[in-house]
């Protein structure tokens, strides 16, 4: 760490991947104890590397230094092995700064979230500038994000099978080139536990639809996943339009209201259609309360959809890369077969070719809005392109 990266860091403001400290202690296991949970925070909190630069009052950013003697790096990666699961990779420098030692503490950009505090079980996360407790639903999306947990085959207990549309189902079997013999539709009840559109009770016969399960072949998923539905504003007239049932006919319906409303013979509804696809593949499941929304306001189209991007992506990462890793990936392969159109071919490296087939009307962007655990589309085109 250098003095001109240093002042980089001196002239931003706190926030999920930078803290400042005005002292560093370790004599107590209690400031021990903190030292784990903010780096481990900050390991947890999406983006890229971070610090804490010690020795600067939080407030005012005046510099009153640190004792260098004091700490050193095998101590304190030491201190964090010792209390974080799995352990954090830290880096410790000093900076000689207008006469004083400041301490930085650099956390790298890790592909091992969540962090755990192995003495109190608690996971721990950056809102803002504050350490705090992540919640259930935070924790579920850092496992996904990691691939120890797979969101779309966690079984529905509270819903009946009748709830998935057997034409839906039969269709997914023979695209898939399953050879179906059956007598009655419950003889394909471990076949389809196989697939993960089943899942069956813990010691027991009995049979329950998944998440993915649902999304995918239910009748109307929203009844049970009231999150997962697709809202349309139509900002001209400030309507709101809502879409539910399994994602293929929900994009579907999504499309033909678009098509009806957009008059323009020349705008890019191919790249709209795969934007909105994008979304309703890429969005994190694990965010309750927001749909996607898809709004028409009187410049540009804007799809939003929860999730921000991966810990391990940034837009730039993502427009020039050809094969992204996918959060849903067990429900992109099962669109995949099922979707007549192939809209979802085109979904991961796509939004190179959208930004370009907008270029005659204006810019496109992307935005990932780590903070609210967002994803954004703005598209050219508002209320001039509606009739």
């Amino acid at each position: 760490m250098n003095r001109q990266r240093l002042e980089s860091l001196l002239a931003k403001n706190e926030s999920t991947k930078l803290d400042f400290k005005e002292r560093l202690s370790l004599k107590t296991e209690w400031e021990k104890k903190e030292l784990a949970k903010d780096v481990s925070a900050i390991a947890n909190s999406k983006g890229g590397r971070g610090y804490i630069v010690f020795g600067i009052q939080d407030k005012t950013k005046k510099i009153v230094g640190i004792e260098p003697v004091e700490y050193r790096e095998e101590q304190i990666q030491q201190i964090i092995s010792q209390r974080c699961d799995p352990p954090v990779t830290i880096r410790f420098d000093t900076v000689d700064y207008h006469g004083k030692t400041v301490g930085v503490l650099t956390i790298y950009k890790s592909s091992q979230r969540p962090h755990q505090i192995l003495q109190n079980g608690s996971f721990y996360l950056r809102r803002g500038s504050t350490t705090d407790i992540a919640r259930r639903e935070e924790i579920a999306s850092m496992l996904q994000d990691s691939g120890l947990l797979q969101y779309e085959t966690i079984p529905l207990y509270n819903v009946d099978i009748d709830q998935l549309n057997t034409r839906i189902l039969m269709k997914y079997l023979e695209k898939s080139g399953l050879k179906i013999e059956y007598d009655k539709f419950e003889s394909l009840y471990p076949l389809l536990e196989g697939l993960g559109i089943l899942s069956r009770e813990e010691d027991g016969e009995i049979f329950y639809p998944t998440i993915g399960g649902l999304l995918v072949f239910g009748y109307r998923p929203q009844q049970f996943l009231t999150h997962t539905g697709i809202k349309v504003i139509n900002g001209k007239d400030n309507k709101k339009h809502y879409f539910y049932g399994d994602i293929t006919s929900m994009l579907d319906g999504v499309e033909e209201y678009l098509e009806n409303i957009i008059i323009d013979p020349d705008y890019p509804l191919t790249e709209l259609f795969e934007a909105i696809a994008n979304a309703a593949v890429h969005r994190d499941y694990f965010s309750f309360g927001r749909e996607i929304v898809v709004y028409i306001s009187s410049d540009n189209i804007e799809i939003s959809n929860p999730g921000a991007l991966y810990n391990r992506y940034d837009v730039h990462e993502l427009l020039n890369g050809n094969n992204p890793y996918r959060r849903n990936n067990w429900l992109y392969h099962r669109l995949l077969v099922l979707d007549e159109k192939k809209r979802f071919l085109k979904t991961g490296s796509g939004l190179r070719r959208i930004k370009n087939s907008f270029s005659q009307l204006g810019k496109v962007k992307f935005i990932s809005n780590e903070k609210r655990n967002l994803f954004k589309v703005i598209l050219p085109g508002g209320f001039k392109n509606l009739c």
